[in-house]
Order: C-alpha cells, then structure tokens, then sequence
C-alpha cells in the first residue's frame, strides 16, 4: 500500500519560498492606494511555504488525477470522447495560425479565412446542408443558435409558433436550448421499440410548431426507422426539422441529415471532429441551415470573391440574426477539425463511423448476458443497458460505476437517458482497441458476478481513489455551498 503523501499544508516550514526575484529599481506605489478600505486584508492570505520543487510536486501529482482520453478508456455514453490526434495539435499551433489577431486586415489572414471557408463548405458537404457558419462556441450554444434562427424565420413569415417538440430520450440540452430562445417544449413519448411515438406526435403538431429537436441515431443508440415520415409530419404542420448533431460519429459518409429531411444542424465539433472535449471548454458547434434560413444566419460569414478569388468577412446580411460570439468563433478548434477532415478525407470519416458503430455492437452482444437490455437489436455508436437486474442483489447502477473506479476505467454515462430504469449508457467510439473492448467488458462481467456472491464489496466501492464514497444523501439533504477560509 502505497504512504500517505503530505498535504502541501504540511510540507510548510516557514520561511521557504518557491520564487526569487531581484531587488525592485522602480520606486514602489502603495497598492492599498484605490482600494475601499473594507476590501483591504487585515491579515496576510494563508498561503504555504515551500520550495519551488514541493511546488512543482503538488501540482504535477493534482495533474496525475485528472482522467482524459490520454491515460485510459472513457465510455461515455452521448458524450464521444475520443482520442485527440496530436497531429492536430501540431496543426492548430503553426505561427500562422497561432499567432493572428481576430483585428488583423482581410488581406494579411487569407489561409485562416480561407480554411474557415473551405471548413463551412466540408461541413455543409458532410451534412447535406447549403450553408454553415462557425460561430457557436460549444455543441449547447449551437442549439440555441439554430433555434434563433428557426424563430427568425418564422417571424419572416409573420408567423408565431411558439412550441418545439421534444422527444423524451434527448439530449438535457435541447428542452433548455429550447426554453431559452423564447419557446415553450412539449414532450414526445417513445415507442416500445424506443422510436419517435408517431401518433403521439401526430397529436403534438399544430400551427403553433415552431420545431422538433431530434437526435439521430438517438440517445438510445437507435436510428429513427420512420425518419422520413416524421419530417413529413412535422414539414405539413408548418415546422422546421432541427438535428441535434451530438451523435454524428455515427454516421459520417454513410447518410446525412439534410437528406433525412432536417432543415437545421448543429455539430460538437469536440465529439465527431476529435478536437479537446471537457475541463469547460473551448468547444465549437457550427451550425448548418438549408437554403430558406441562410438569410438568417449569424454575420459574419466567411465569403469569397468570384473575380479574384480571395476571402473576406461578409457583413452585409441585413436579415441576420447578429453576431452571436466574439470575433469569429474558437478559431483554434476549427483548426484542429480541419485537420481531422482533411486527414481522413471522405472514405476515412466513413470508415470511423463504421467502426464505431462495430465497436458498439461487439461490446453490446458480449455485455447483454449480464445486464437487462431494454431495446435488443443492433445499435448504431452508442447503447444502452439497465442495471434493474442488479438490484435483487440490493446493488445499483451507480454501485457498478463507483466499483469500476477501482479497476481504472472511467465510469459510462448512468441514470440517462431517463426513461431508462438504472440506466448504463456505453459509446467506445472508434479509436479503441479490441483488447481495450475485451477490458472493460470483462471487468463490468467481473462485477456483476461480484454483485452476486459479495454484493457490499460492490456497495463499499471504490476503494482504491484518492476520495472514497461520499454520503450523497448528507450532500443532498445538507449541502455545503460555500467556504470560509482564512
């Protein structure tokens, strides 16, 4: 068993110091000088004193704890975690890339304008659409930004539709996107088979649908088999079909959204286009519009001219609906997704959305001996299992996840989507390796037999963190929401 380390609290002596810095040869100004007396400390900040190399220490250990795709496999479910090339790490940090101003004149940035160019065009190509813009700064922002623009359009129209539906398996995101653009959400019921309830959204639609948020393949990990029969529904109703491009890994070069009959798309540039994903960002979401709502879109876009062929800033979109990010979007992102697409090029981006959706399937068919499986048949990239056959045993998803903290891996999404009983959500993604696969699944084999024959070793779990179990309902009931420190 590994010591204890020492807190860097402990490791204080005083009068160590972890900087040196040479005498100041500038006169020195009072720096309470400006300040309201009552903000002024009346005692020195409780601060540790160590040597520059306990300091290097403590946080390079801190380092050691966080998990990412770097140091081990990260299953989540509806979240895409895949591997970052470094290749397009290498990319986004070339000098001229890396070292721009968003105020540089058009004439001295012609390669990044002219890879934002040729990236909107790559993805309205991906995804069957007439025009992109890059501005929405993360997957949840692209929501919004599309919904703004669907409302736009309506209002063009002197039309005012104020509902967008929502199936019961989406993303949390979309009811909040939804709220937040100005319109009331309305939930559509799955089938038995975890599809789009058509007659429940045949009673849902009316002249007052603005939009259907949908996700396809869904969060469920199923491709909508009525697809084309409910962009119809919700087409003669008068609204607009909105794709939720979250689980996009699954489909690239094998089908597109504009041809399934969805008027707006968003893409999480940092699921399917393998740029940095988490720790808060940075993300990019762009956003896809079929030619009616192009007028619409955020300015500006990037454009280029027909006589001499260079690109530009274009601000003349009267009918926008503004800028809806600073400058011109996470420009470093767009670069690293650039550089995935044009590495892998049209056959390679098929090829990993198929091989995701291999992966998905091999985990499926060797985990469902051992779990409830609430909708069996093939998946697309991602799917789902139940742990409700576990609670015999008195053990429970979230017992499972904490157990699998012991053995290293990071836990799958649990408890979503919520029509799921004790809910397991898998997505290996394709970057995975069969023998990574076989881990993981053995190991969730493992505990299950563990439930079985020693449920509170389960229950106990994990016992090898840094931070064991917490007492969630001391959390819930009394919650700590702020600290006083000296």
């Amino acid at each position: 068993m590994k010591p204890e380390k020492a807190l860097i609290f402990e490791l204080s002596k005083p009068g160590r110091t972890a900087y040196s810095l040479p005498e100041c040869d500038v006169p020195e100004a009072d720096p309470a000088e400006g300040i309201p007396s009552g903000l002024l400390r009346t005692a020195p900040a409780v601060l540790p004193e160590v040597s520059e190399v306990d300091v290097v220490r403590h946080y390079t250990e801190l380092s050691r704890r966080n998990f990412g795709v770097d140091n081990g496999f990260y299953p989540l479910g509806s979240c895409t975690m895949k591997y970052n090339p470094k290749l397009n790490e290498d990319a986004a940090r070339l000098p001229g890339f890396a070292r721009i101003h968003p105020y540089q004149p058009e004439s001295s940035v012609q390669g990044a304008l002219e890879l934002l160019y040729t990236l909107q065009q790559d993805l309205a190509a991906l995804t069957g659409m007439d025009a992109v813009t890059l501005q929405p700064a993360a997957g949840a922002h692209g929501e919004w930004t599309g919904l703004m623009l669907i409302r736009a359009y309506h209002e063009s129209r002197g039309e005012r539709r104020t509902k967008v539906l929502v199936p019961d398996s989406s993303h949390g995101t979309n009811p909040a996107s939804a709220t937040t653009a100005g319109f009331e959400t309305l939930t559509i019921p799955s089938d038995a088979g975890g599809m789009v309830d058509l007659e429940a959204l045949r009673a849902a639609v009316g002249s007052d649908t603005a939009a259907l948020m949908l996700t396809n393949p869904s969060t469920l990990g199923l491709f909508e088999r009525h697809i084309v029969e409910i962009a119809e529904i919700v087409h003669e109703a008068g609204g607009l079909l909105y794709y939720d491009g979250a689980n996009s890994n699954a489909i690239m070069g094998i089908t597109r959204p504009g041809d399934m009959g969805f008027d707006v798309v968003h893409l999480n540039l940092h699921k399917t286009m393998s740029t940095p994903h988490g720790g808060g960002g940075p993300g990019a979401g762009p956003v896809g519009v079929k030619e009616k709502l192009v007028p619409f879109l955020p300015k500006p876009v990037v454009g280029r001219r027909a006589e001499d062929g260079t690109y530009f800033w274009d601000w003349d979109r009267p009918a926008s609906i503004g800028r809806v990010k600073s400058y011109y979007g996470n420009f470093g992102i767009l670069v690293r997704a650039y550089a995935y697409i044009r590495s892998y090029g049209p056959e390679g981006l098929k090829r990993v959305s198929e091989c995701a959706v291999l992966n998905a399937n091999y985990m499926r068919k060797r985990l469902e001996p051992y779990f409830h499986v609430p909708y069996p048949g093939v998946c697309k990239h991602e799917f789902v299992l139940s742990g409700k056959n576990l609670k015999q045993y008195g053990v429970r998803t979230l017992d499972v996840a904490k157990r699998l903290l012991d053995f290293g891996y990071h836990p799958p999404t649990i408890y979503f989507p919520l029509n799921v009983e004790e809910c397991i959500m898998i997505e290996p993604t394709e970057t995975e390796s069969k023998e990574t696969l076989d881990g993981f699944i053995d190991t969730m084999i493992q505990i299950v037999e563990e439930a079985a024959h020693d449920p509170d070793l389960v229950k106990n779990a994990p016992y090898e963190t840094v931070v064991k179990r917490l007492d969630e309902t001391t959390a819930a009931r009394k919650p700590v929401l702020n600290c006083t420190c000296g």
